[in-house]
This record gives C-alpha cells, structure tokens and sequence, in this order.
C-alpha cells in the first residue's frame, strides 16, 4: 500500500484515526446495542482480533468506555478503567453527542477526567452518535503518588 493509500484510510478508518494498532488488547466496557457498531468493527478489523469485554482478567492496552449520563459516576467508572490498562495505555471515553438520549456535558467529562488523574489529548467524532475523548495519565503522574 501507498503513503497515500495509508492517509486516505487513515481519513476514512475511525479505527485507525483513533490510534488503534494490530495486535492491541482493548477492554471494552458499557456495550449496549445502542453503540457505534460500525467504530467497533473497524477496531477489531484494525487490531486483528476481538475486543475483549468486561470479564477479561488481564491488563488492556485500551480500554473502550462507552458511557451515557444514566450510567452512574463518570469519574468512579475512569477510575475503574484506569485499572485495567498497562502503564501508557490510553481510555477512550465514547459518550452521545448533543442531543442525544444520554448526552454528557464536556464540563463533566473534564472534570471526571481531572479528578481520575487523567489529561483528555484528542476528541474525536466517532460515529453517527457518538463522540469520543481520549485520555491518558499524564507523564510523570505515576512517580508522584
């Protein structure tokens, strides 16, 4: 394949613009039928395998956290993810964009991710309906606690 070739999927694969790379573990958690079906094939068609679900037991690279205002306390569920990823590992928080049955503002997602000890680094559109933030620990919080 092209240089070319590789931006243009890059532009086109969800998956791909996200990060994901062949051989990653991703956790996902909060699956519904009401998730981006379409994003998820892309990241197991990308990775080589199937996402690994709530019951895994090992460490994740990435874990995939669809969450919809109704489903409890953000910052206790990023918490709970940052548990299950290697060190460097990344948490993709997949929320409704506005308007959207489940919507959850910015402002929370911000503040979630602040009080997890996580640093949001892109935001994505990751579908029809839903949006994506990718957030990390930031370098150097770990050697502080």
């Amino acid at each position: 394949m092209s240089a070319t070739a590789d931006h243009a999927e890059e532009r086109t694969n969800t998956a791909a613009r996200l990060g994901f790379e062949p051989g990653q573990v991703v956790q996902e958690i909060g699956y519904d039928d009401d998730v981006e079906q379409e994003l998820r094939e892309g990241i197991e068609a990308t990775i080589g395998q199937d996402l690994v679900d709530e019951d895994y037991d090992d460490v994740a690279d990435v874990v995939l956290l669809w969450f919809r205002d109704e489903d409890g306390d953000l910052t206790d569920a990023l918490v709970d993810a940052i548990g299950l990823i290697e060190d460097g590992g990344a948490v993709w928080l997949l929320t409704p964009k506005t308007g959207r049955d489940g919507y959850v503002e910015p402002s929370d997602i911000n503040e979630a991710a602040q009080t997890a000890g996580l640093a949001q680094t892109k935001s994505i559109n990751a579908g029809k309906d839903w949006t994506g933030s990718r957030l990390v620990t930031p370098k150097g919080a770990k050697a502080k606690r």
